[in-house]
């Protein structure tokens, strides 16, 4: 050994005691230093995976391998996955705008509520005029090319299917003439949909006509999906020919009086 050349174990033991105890070839780096750097880069590791950096953002920001990284901080809990940007951008739009989309939510309630009120109780006349205007926008009509007159009406809310009920019942409509039938998609929920209408009606779910069920197509988005789904219900009147032409009558005298308004 030359003088002046320490053994390389005693240059080891020796590190501890002297930043220049060891040097390669000559003015080369020192061993104590690039420990102290290891040590120091394994800790800063250790800090941003706390952080909940990823492995790649660990390694951009330090400077080393990916497997030096594993190696130092793979004892450590995976971070949770983080929000996707669509998604974060989704959450600070709802902090912004949420108070105000809720805001103009109870603004619009009340205005139903106001405009509920204004209506009160229906005088039959009132009733009447409303059930023509009702079934005229939303009942089978007969054609010139296609005679058939015949009361049927077909609607999926609610609300308008008891209007027209109780218009029915104003104009003296037995209940045993009427008859009741489903329309449905046949992905819904075809039992629950025919005891909700059922129960408006008042009428047992065997007392309902075959139900009709529309075909499910793939490549149609459809959006009146969900529990809030029933399909429709048809309201069929028996032996109403003399009804459905009084119904055509009325209506062409509510225009006549309309534009004599006018």
């Amino acid at each position: 050994m030359r003088p002046g050349h320490a053994r390389t174990g005693e240059a080891t033991r020796s590190c501890g005691r002297s930043p220049n105890a060891w040097r390669v070839g000559g003015g080369g780096v020192n061993a104590c230093s690039m420990t102290a750097a290891k040590t120091e880069l394994r800790t800063r590791a250790r800090e941003l995976r706390g952080e909940g950096k990823t492995y790649d953002e660990i390694v951009e920001a330090l400077g080393v391998s990916k497997s030096s990284v594993s190696l130092w901080v793979r004892d450590l809990p995976k971070p949770p996955r983080r929000t996707p940007v669509a998604e974060h951008v989704r959450m600070m739009a709802e902090a912004r705008w949420g108070p105000r989309r809720e805001e103009i939510r109870r603004l619009r309630e009340r205005t139903k509520a106001a405009a509920a009120a204004e209506i009160g109780s229906l005088e039959d006349r009132e009733l009447f005029l409303v059930g023509v205007g009702l079934y005229w926008a939303e009942g089978s009509k007969s054609k010139p090319y296609r005679l058939k007159e015949r009361a049927i009406f077909v609607n999926s809310d609610p609300g308008v299917i008891s209007v027209y009920l109780a218009w029915l019942a104003l104009l003296g409509v037995a209940p045993e003439r009427l008859g009741f039938r489903v329309m449905i998609h046949e992905s819904a929920d075809v039992a629950g949909a025919e005891r909700f209408w059922a129960e408006l009606v008042g009428v047992d779910v065997s007392a309902l006509a075959r139900t009709t069920l529309k075909r499910h197509n793939p490549r149609t988005v459809r959006k009146n999906v969900g529990e809030g789904y029933r399909g429709c219900l048809v309201v069929s009147v028996r032996q109403s020919a003399d009804l459905y032409r009084r119904i055509e009558g009325w209506w062409y005298g509510i225009v006549g009086a309309a534009r004599e308004i006018e």
